[in-house]
């Protein structure tokens, strides 16, 4: 078993050494052109969209022309007939890329709307502008897409699709899509319909739309905006160079908070970050590394918070306890929630990814709610927010959601401004900050260890692993417990997980393979100490590898 080599400059600001040349990477975007019969060169369509790089010939134009393409003929085949927000974030690629759709789509006949202030989309904003536009439609529906490869390096690019329910694409579409932009690709891009994006923006179907004002005049919807302004919380904001960079100080000024955006630079190069664990420069908001810089201003504001490139994802940070670690933060939103969103149907479910702390669930039958534990991946979440049945989903990557005050649905996909506003609520309407919060539930409900770990796997032993069924287990105990429950399906739902879950009354485990690495991925977490989680780690890797043998 192994944890990652932390890198000797780790959490020190980033040099000239690491620093991306745009120029290059742009040309490359531009010029270089992927071969379809190399694997790695193919458009590879997941939940989070195609990434890659132009310099590795994994996101060039190539590649957005096609998907593009795609997305069209998707649109077409399934009568989506509204408009298509498009939106991107601050990476160097995102702008070449939302042109290049923007010409696609455009000559397809599409209706699009960008950003009318020709700035930064996050996430959230898109998947709101798409359930806002659909509320009370039946046909003509909206979706969007994002240009985003998320907390990704600077070298990368996103391309993400939303479909009309405003959240991550389910697999049924990305593979879709995938096939058929690779088939694109493979056939020389002749099937692509384009024109000049100068001409494009003339064009009466290719309109304006005003995702910040739209998104921030909702705000009062969902967080108690007056109870953290009256409390005076002083909020520290750090958009770490993303989308979110507009957002956060505007809501101050709109709603009068004592809020600060430590850092409003946008640099493509993100010079002014510093560097993650492996010594990459990363806008990874739950990295203790990457959030340095904030975490050594932490006694300057009750409340200061971060996000990644497209703020779909949250980092809390409190004088009390720094930067809280992503299953804690959950914890305590979860708890407070639903303690205080009374117009809440008294059925509205706690959905967690089944990798997230077991403490979601003592805290979940704490409050006598129902426990929805789903496999990893926001895109489960989004049918329960919608109907209402879900009133929090939250992964334990530090990316949730969850529902207005009234019960109605706010985002279907990941809101990272979101969750920086609670905790802003939290400590204005408790009088005690998130950290605070989660040391109380501790002592009533067990202070548990959690981890990540990976373990080496080869492309075989991978497969093997995501097809294992529990007749594969021969255990009956896990680190000197009896078994309580082995899964390869998600009790929440049925759905496989790719991996197993293994549980007991005080820890469990899950394995999953990993989609980049020769690795498989192992979660723990113990109710005892940091020994009985060391056992779990153990006896997981033995059991695992015995039955991927």
């Amino acid at each position: 078993m192994s944890t990652p080599q932390t890198h000797d400059r780790a959490g020190q600001l980033a040099g000239a050494q690491d620093l991306i040349d745009v120029p290059r990477l742009v040309s490359a975007y531009y010029t270089e052109h992927p071969d379809p019969s190399v694997p790695g060169h193919r458009v590879a369509f997941g939940t989070s969209g195609h990434r890659g790089s132009s310099l590795r010939l994994s996101f060039n134009e190539d590649h957005i022309l096609a998907t593009s393409q795609a997305i069209c003929e998707y649109r077409v085949a399934n009568a989506i007939t509204g408009p298509l927000f498009l939106g991107r974030d601050t990476h160097a690629l995102s702008e070449p890329a939302l042109l290049s759709a923007l010409e696609v789509f455009a000559a397809n006949g599409v209706e699009v709307r960008l950003d009318s202030r020709d700035r930064f989309v996050p996430t959230p904003a898109i998947s709101r502008a798409i359930l806002a536009y659909n509320r009370g439609r039946t046909t003509g529906l909206a979706d969007g897409v994002v240009v985003t490869p998320s907390h990704n390096p600077p070298a990368d690019g996103g391309f993400k699709y939303n479909p009309p329910d405003g959240g991550p694409a389910a697999s049924g579409i990305t593979n879709w899509i995938q096939d058929r932009a690779n088939a694109i690709l493979e056939a020389g891009l002749k099937d692509v319909q384009r024109i000049p994006a100068t001409r494009a923006r003339t064009l009466d179907s290719v309109s304006g739309y005003d995702f910040l004002d739209h998104y921030i005049a909702d705000l009062p919807s969902v967080i108690d905006l007056d109870a953290i302004r009256s409390a005076g919380v002083r909020i520290g904001a750090d958009p770490l160079g993303g989308a979110a960079v507009d957002y956060w100080g505007e809501i101050g000024d709109r709603y009068g908070l004592d809020l600060t955006v430590v850092n409003s630079g946008v640099d493509p190069t993100w010079r002014f970050m510093t560097l993650d664990w492996d010594g990459k420069i990363r806008m990874d908001c739950s990295s203790p590394y990457a959030m340095a810089s904030l975490i050594a201003r932490r006694d300057e504001f009750q409340v200061a918070t971060g996000n990644d490139a497209d703020a779909d994802r949250h980092g809390i940070v409190t004088a009390d306890a720094g930067l809280m670690n992503p299953n804690h933060y959950l914890t305590v939103a979860i708890d407070y929630l639903f303690r205080h969103r009374p117009q809440w149907s008294a059925n509205a479910a706690v959905g967690k990814t089944l990798v997230s702390s077991a403490m979601i669930d003592r805290v979940s039958a704490d409050l006598g709610r129902r426990l929805l534990e789903v496999p990893v991946g926001f895109k489960w979440f989004v049918d329960g927010l919608v109907e209402g049945s879900i009133g929090f989903g939250g992964e334990e990557s530090a990316g949730a959601s969850f529902l207005q005050r009234d019960g109605g649905v706010w985002t279907t996909d990941k809101d990272g401004i979101l969750l920086c506003l609670l905790a802003s609520e939290i400590t204005a309407v408790t009088g005690s900050t998130p950290s605070q919060a989660y040391s109380t539930l501790t002592e009533r409900l067990g202070d548990p260890v959690y981890q990540r770990i990976d373990a080496p796997a080869d492309t075989r032993q991978k497969a093997a692993l995501s097809k294992l069924s529990a007749t594969n287990v021969t255990a009956t105990t896990l680190a000197g417990e009896e078994i309580t429950g082995i899964f390869t399906e998600a009790p929440g739902n049925n759905a496989g997980i790719g991996g197993i879950k293994v549980t007991t009354k005080s820890g469990w485990f899950a394995a999953r393979p990993s989609g980049t690495e020769d690795v498989y991925k192992i979660y723990a977490e113990s109710f005892q100490d940091q020994d009985h989680l060391s056992a779990i780690q153990q006896a997981a890797r033995a059991m695992v590898d015995a039955a991927i043998a």
